[in-house]
């Protein structure tokens, strides 16, 4: 989730080529509540207009309410060090009555507040991010933070697990040695959500069976333990991939730790990059879809030096090997496959094509991936009446359909996607430009979680969330 120079809110629309809105494959089910006279104008779907927020920080549909959890360099944390910088990717868990959140933070070399260096659960102490973990109480107040893994770079996104844990994802290709890392960077750890001791000893072990590379979201298949991941890279596009576990491997508290320490463990497992055909042609990259419902079958290509020891794993295909993709971020397992994001393309990058966001889903039953959502041209990034753009994080909601966070210039929201391929929006963050990152929801459906990065707010968002009726491209 790194910025760009380039705007990447210049683009929207029902194609790729013009006009306003949202293309989607089918429908998804949405709310609907009534306008109210104190709501901005024009953004009358979903749960209804938004109210400005007389704090100037959130603004929300009539009904809806926020609270802040925590605000880096203010709130505290357990050991009494700030909470650190640019809060990114959201694991929400359920803990009895308490809501445990597990939060990365994108912090690189330079943001004022790092990740404290915690004896048992630190990669390198040289490097400054991580994640931390918030307990919430049944009333929605925070009760605690921790830190549950320290010394990693750029924790982006990540995915969680089926058996309860949280995969956070560094967002790089630094070797040790540059900016005082004293260890190689760009790999994926997992945290338990349970308490800081149970990552002592665990959560700082690199995963480096799932490669060395500008890793951003994970999502894991509950059925086979296969793990798809995205890569936000250029110069050559990033690619998607998949890990297929070892032949007796088992999913489960402790597996992945204890397959990384085994004899093999940095290679256990295939990984391998995805390759696209329509109708028998091989697909250079993701970009060149501008209709939503195409649909490409899958092969997967062998990563011939997953980590990266003197190439980078993305430069070790020809253009002819793979399917590539401009900004692959967010991704989230949901209905039986994986949804990923392609945040934004240009033909100026190497893309084939030039979109401001698309939605994936990979269906692993019919080896098949689909377009399911396609953002087109925005006219006017800075006026905020129902164009959006720029997709980056995504969660799948509980009430129906999804919902993805803005990165970019200009105005960002939290977004739903609704019946009939309208988007609706959420939130608007009207404290500043920042993106939106992290959307999840608690356990129990009544509160999604959401981070503005810039300070670096985490916030809870509750209000009348309920399910729609109706037919929905992305499941129900």
């Amino acid at each position: 989730m790194t910025t760009s120079s380039f705007n990447r809110r210049a683009f929207i629309g029902r194609t790729a080529l013009a006009g306003i809105g949202v293309a989607l494959a089918g429908s998804v089910d949405t709310v609907f509540r009534p306008a109210v006279a104190a709501a901005q104008p024009g953004l009358g779907l979903g749960y209804g207009p938004l109210v400005p927020d007389p704090a100037g920080i959130l603004a929300l549909p009539v009904g809806f309410s926020y609270s802040i959890i925590a605000k880096s360099g203010e709130t505290l944390l357990d050991d009494g060090s700030p909470v650190p910088s640019d809060p990114d990717a959201n694991g929400v868990f359920a803990r009895g009555a308490t809501t445990v959140i597990v939060t990365n933070h994108e912090v690189g070399s330079d943001e004022p507040f790092g990740v404290p260096v915690v004896d048992g659960i630190t990669y390198d102490p040289g490097a400054r991010g991580g994640t931390t973990t918030t307990t919430v109480g049944p009333n929605g107040a925070r009760q605690g933070q921790y830190v549950s893994v320290a010394g990693t770079v750029n924790n982006c996104a990540g995915g969680i697990t089926p058996w309860g844990t949280w995969l956070t994802c560094e967002e790089t290709e630094a070797k040790a040695g540059s900016k005082g890392f004293t260890l190689d960077h760009g790999y994926v750890f997992e945290v338990d959500p349970a308490s800081q001791a149970a990552n002592v000893g665990k959560s700082g072990i690199p995963l480096k069976f799932l490669g060395r590379y500008a890793h951003e979201a994970v999502a894991v298949d509950p059925a086979t333990s296969a793990i798809y991941l995205t890569e936000d890279a250029s110069g050559p596009n990033g690619l998607f991939y998949r890990w297929t576990p070892p032949q007796g491997f088992v999913g489960g508290p402790g597996a992945l730790h204890a397959l990384a320490k085994s004899p093999g463990g940095d290679t256990a497992g295939s990984l391998q990059a995805m390759k696209c055909f329509a109708d028998g042609v091989h697909v250079p990259d993701l970009s060149q879809a501008t209709v939503p419902g195409v649909r490409y079958t899958v092969e997967w290509v062998d990563v011939p030096d997953r980590d990266a020891k003197s190439t980078p794993v993305r430069k070790q295909f020809t253009n002819e090997q793979v399917t590539r993709s401009r900004k692959l971020e967010g991704q989230w397992w949901g209905h039986g496959g994986a949804y990923f994001v392609a945040s934004y393309a240009r033909t100026s990058d190497g893309s084939v094509a030039e979109h401001d966001g698309q939605v994936w889903f990979y269906d692993p039953a019919t080896k098949t991936v689909e377009l399911k959502t396609l953002f087109g041209v925005n006219p006017d990034p800075a006026v905020d009446t129902g164009n959006y753009d720029g997709p980056d994080n995504i969660t799948v909601s509980p009430h129906g359909g999804v919902i993805l966070a803005e990165d970019g210039e200009g105005v960002s929201h939290l977004i739903g996607v609704g019946e009939e391929g309208d988007p609706f929006v959420i939130a608007r963050n009207d404290l500043n430009d920042s993106e939106f990152a992290g959307p999840a929801f608690s356990a129990d459906g009544r509160t999604l979680f959401a981070n503005i990065q810039t300070p670096g707010i985490v916030v809870a968002i509750r209000g009348p969330w309920r399910r729609a009726t109706g037919g929905s491209s992305f499941g129900s």
